[in-house]
């Protein structure tokens, strides 16, 4: 049966609220999988990507960048959560890394058997994860931020790292995404970008319906994308936990 949990956290003195899932019919330990929510907040869509990754056998933890109990609903609502972290991004790491620390603590979490995903905001949140040099097996950025950040220190990225990208994405532009490759290559990474056609930003959230600021559900790239993170995890992990 899915077993459901919330968990208070912190990082210095913000405190922050983590939402996990897993299915106790499993004894085993298994790896976990972090979930960075998007521009929003943690909120029902990254609570039940958790959910999802918990009935594939592992261990989802949607986590908390902005602290209990804040989110936004408006663009500029969202715009004011997100834009401290985005615009200080040792700070940013070092609330995913929060996370992170307190993941390895939970019961069924497998040892060193860690990895993330995260959505638009939260693309970014899980790549500058993998930048931190944080010890994680692999992460996945659905319709990310792509950018570096320009003033934390450099650090050997030790994630595989997969990147899920619209082609009409006007949040990413090509560009961006050509200077992510090369970042990536210069690191010496084992890291893939995957592009979808007729596909823009948010392509996975159903809810996203707004060409003109360029976030839209787009099916096929939704479906596609999911089943190329579990492929990835599963050459991550060894196998997906269901099957071990």
């Amino acid at each position: 049966m899915l077993q459901k949990l919330k968990i208070d956290y912190l990082d210095g003195d913000v405190l922050l609220e983590g939402y996990y899932a897993y299915d106790d019919s499993i004894k085993e330990r298994r790896p976990v999988v972090l979930v960075a929510h998007d521009w929003s907040g943690k909120n029902e869509f990254s609570c039940h990507k958790a959910d999802q990754l918990a009935e594939l056998g592992y261990v989802g933890f949607a986590l908390d960048m902005y602290g209990k109990g804040k989110a936004g609903n408006t663009k500029d609502e969202k715009a004011a959560l997100m834009a401290p972290l985005i615009e200080d991004r040792v700070k940013l790491q070092r609330r995913i890394l929060a996370a992170l620390e307190t993941v390895k603590k939970l019961d069924h979490t497998a040892s060193g058997q860690i990895g993330a995903i995260g959505f638009c905001f939260g693309g970014l949140c899980v790549l500058d994860l993998a930048r931190s040099g944080a010890d994680v097996k692999g992460v996945v950025s659905f319709h990310g931020l792509l950018h570096a950040p320009e003033h934390t220190a450099e650090h050997r990225i030790r994630a595989k790292v997969l990147a899920l990208h619209g082609f009409d994405d006007p949040m990413v532009t090509p560009d961006k995404v050509l200077a992510f490759g090369q970042e990536m290559t210069y690191a010496k990474v084992d890291w893939q970008l995957h592009v979808y056609g007729n596909a823009m930003h948010a392509f996975t959230n159903p809810q996203a319906n707004d060409p003109d600021f360029g976030t839209v559900y787009e099916k096929n790239a939704d479906m596609r994308s999911w089943t190329a993170m579990r492929s990835f995890f599963k050459e991550v992990f060894g196998s997906e936990p269901d099957s071990i």
